[in-house]
């Protein structure tokens, strides 16, 4: 008898962890343990889509022969516990990159035989590395020492039948509303897949930036929480090149793996320098002396700022639990750059609201774009908010979806209504500063105190 220990892998197919209890001895029992710590944080969109993932994955394996444990405490002391329970079993696990997981899984496995197996990324953690096995830090020569590893293609399938389980105590789910535009389980996840590879995937690179079209993949939910195995993800991505018809269609496919990638970067930067969670990479990023703004942090976390592509990609945050991923640049830019604000608050509020909230690919694009982290954004790059809008919702689709109050504001305007006639907006029914708000900020001034202040940063 053996344990596997479910945690971001909620997935039958091309599962390690799985396919390591199964030939320990047949007979495995699949538990996953209610984590009071992680409970506690605020995120109740992210743990309805894992509650639901759960009872998804509790349905598929009962339909195998087999059912799930749900045990609720201290890994620390439950996993042990279920293993003395059963003799002392095996315990088999995917490898997390982050503090927190670290060292729950050492004590873990001070006190039962723990296993631990790569998943959570397509390589093992810690396996890109240099030559003289320091890790990368900057992105490009990284993707190219993660693709010319030996290509870590898909483990095993989908188990056709499971050992029933053995008589043990189990808890309940926890009840909470399913998220309305992201389904989960590894079926969604599959079908979702196969659709982006149906197309989509091809034109990737020219329409993923494009905020009011459906270039995107959408699957981040689904592989933050290991319902759709990355290995599989990145296979699909090969697959799709080697089948494109034209270079246009292969580089789209190109595109997306280097997405795929810069997820394995950024778990590798926190698996290699976990004090990124706490502080700046780059160490003049802890020079930079921020706004103390309550009044701007509230704004913006409202989608209240008055630049419309901003407060726009707030709102499809609030209303879903996602953002798409040029958006989350922008709304970035703008809290770092034109509110001076510190990343850090930025990265907070994205882990409450984001379903796929992902430490190491949270905080990676954060500090991306303030300019503290590795490979970051060069601290002058300031996204003027409008050229951004014009540029990626061209006709104002993505703005006039998420802010309502400006549908009818002509195309000209959309993104700088405050530039619109007053004679236009009765017809727009949109009364600049009344129904909308103004900028709360002017993007040159924004621009040259951000420079000013980052200058004196980065050069002391």
């Amino acid at each position: 008898m053996a344990i596997w220990w479910i945690r971001r892998d909620l997935r039958l197919t091309d599962n390690l962890a799985l396919q390591a209890a199964f030939e320990a001895g047949g007979a495995f029992v699949p538990v996953f343990v209610l984590d009071p710590t992680l409970l506690a944080r605020p995120a109740e969109r992210r743990q309805a889509f894992l509650f639901a993932g759960l009872r998804s994955l509790q349905a598929d394996l009962r339909a195998l022969g087999s059912g799930l444990v749900i045990r609720r405490g201290d890994p620390v002391q439950e996993i042990p516990r279920l293993a003395e329970e059963l003799g002392g079993a095996p315990v088999f696990a995917e490898e997390d990159a982050s503090p927190y997981a670290r060292e729950r899984d050492r004590a873990v496995g001070a006190r039962a035989t723990l296993s631990l197996l790569p998943g959570v990324g397509a390589h093992a953690f810690g396996a890109v590395v240099k030559n003289d096995g320091n890790p990368y830090t900057v992105f490009t020569p990284f993707s190219r020492a993660w693709k010319a590893l030996p290509f870590p293609s898909p483990q095993a399938g989908k188990p056709l039948s499971l050992p029933a389980l053995p008589a043990l105590a189990s808890g309940e789910i926890p009840a909470l509303p399913a998220p309305a535009h992201f389904p989960a389980g590894e079926q969604e996840a599959q079908r979702r897949l196969e659709s982006f590879l149906d197309g989509p995937i091809y034109a990737y690179r020219s329409q993923r930036d494009r905020m009011d079209l459906e270039g995107t993949s959408a699957l981040s939910p689904y592989l933050r929480f290991g319902m759709l195995s990355p290995r599989q993800a990145a296979q699909a991505a090969r697959a799709a090149m080697a089948d494109a018809r034209d270079e246009d269609s292969r580089a789209g496919a190109e595109t997306w793996l280097n997405e795929l990638i810069w997820r394995e970067f950024y778990l590798s930067i926190l698996w290699h320098f976990p004090q990124v969670l706490s502080e700046s990479f780059v160490p003049a990023g802890k020079n930079i002396r921020w706004r103390a703004a309550p009044q701007d942090l509230a704004d913006w976390q409202a989608g209240r700022t008055g630049y419309p592509v901003v407060d726009a990609g707030i709102r499809q945050l609030a209303t879903t639990g996602w953002m798409h991923n040029r958006a989350r640049m922008i709304c970035a830019s703008f809290l770092v750059k034109h509110l001076l604000i510190n990343w850090q608050e930025g990265e907070r509020w994205f882990m409450q609201q984001l379903i796929d909230g992902d430490p190491a690919s949270n905080n990676g694009g954060w500090q991306w774009t303030a300019g503290t982290g590795t490979d970051a954004a060069p601290y002058f790059r300031v996204f003027n908010p409008v050229l951004q809008g014009r540029k990626f919702d061209p006709q104002g689709a993505y703005v006039r979806r998420w802010v309502p109050e400006l549908a009818g504001v002509p195309d000209q305007y959309i993104h700088a209504p405050w530039e619109m006639p007053a004679e236009l907006e009765g017809a727009a029914r949109c009364r600049v500063g009344v129904d909308y708000p103004l900028p709360i900020v002017e993007h040159n001034l924004a621009r040259a105190r951000v420079l000013s202040v980052y200058q004196q940063a980065f050069q002391r």
